[in-house]
């Protein structure tokens, strides 16, 4: 037992350990209470100021729309009659052509017999959808067709 390797042992320091911190140490303050409660309503006011600021301009805004779309409104409705229209002279130029050789045939009628009697002949008859679209590009048919889908 005489090559027995000697250890130290492991003891406190001298004088012992520190103490153990076991109370609470409070956070360090910035603001009193008083200055919290007066700062958020600080804040709040001028929020609620740049609020009023942005709603105003908001509401101008929507009546400058508002006006601008009724006053172009007009004119939409009669690009939009005149495009109607186009298209209903377009197809009937296109079943001009297309009848040229059938004898007997008059545009407008079947055989030259009125499709409807009980209307004045100058009286506009809508055509449906398709008849409408007829003589048009089918991507625009398509397109009108299922409008709600695509958007």
């Amino acid at each position: 037992m005489a090559d027995a390797i000697i250890r130290k042992q492991d003891l406190p320091p001298p004088g012992g350990y520190k103490p153990i911190p076991y109370k609470r140490i409070p956070a360090k303050q910035f603001f009193s209470g008083y200055a919290m409660f007066a700062g958020y309503i600080g804040i709040t006011a001028a929020g609620l100021y740049l609020y009023n600021l942005n709603y105003k301009q908001i509401k101008k805004d929507e009546v400058e729309m508002r006006s601008a779309k009724m006053a172009i409104y007009p004119m939409l409705l009669a690009e939009r009659d005149r495009e109607y229209l186009k298209q209903l002279r377009k197809n009937r130029d296109a079943e001009a052509e297309l009848m040229k050789d059938v004898p007997g045939w008059e545009v407008g009628t079947y055989y030259g017999e009125r499709v409807y009697k009980n209307l004045p002949p100058d009286t506009l008859v809508e055509p449906i959808f398709h008849e409408y679209y007829a003589h048009a590009d089918p991507k625009e048919w398509y397109r009108r067709a299922y409008l709600k889908l695509l958007s």
